[in-house]
């Protein structure tokens, strides 16, 4: 992976599931869904879901397709974003 390791690699990832997450709006509250709300619908718990989006975890490749149909993404779109960008953002957090 050249000069992009693992952990900032989940890292990034996580960050954008979390920017994802937050344009589904929830249509009872006309807010973003929440962590919670996000392990209701795919089955796993905030908890989960909080570790995944701070990159503290590998999740299983069904899980990610899962988190993207929720998310109203594809499993491309989940993966196309700039890498170096998002670990940038997700090391400001």
């Amino acid at each position: 992976m050249n000069d992009i390791d693992l952990n900032n690699c989940k890292k990034a990832l996580g960050y954008r599931i979390s920017e994802l997450r937050k344009k589904v709006i929830n249509p009872e509250t006309n807010k973003p869904i929440s962590q919670e709300e996000l392990g209701l619908r795919t089955g796993h718990a905030k908890k989960t879901i909080g570790e995944l989006e701070r990159g503290n975890t590998n999740p299983r490749y069904d899980t990610l397709l899962i988190i993207s149909k929720e998310l109203n993404v594809t499993i491309q779109e989940l993966f196309d974003f700039d890498m170096k960008k998002y670990i940038k953002l997700s090391n400001k957090c």
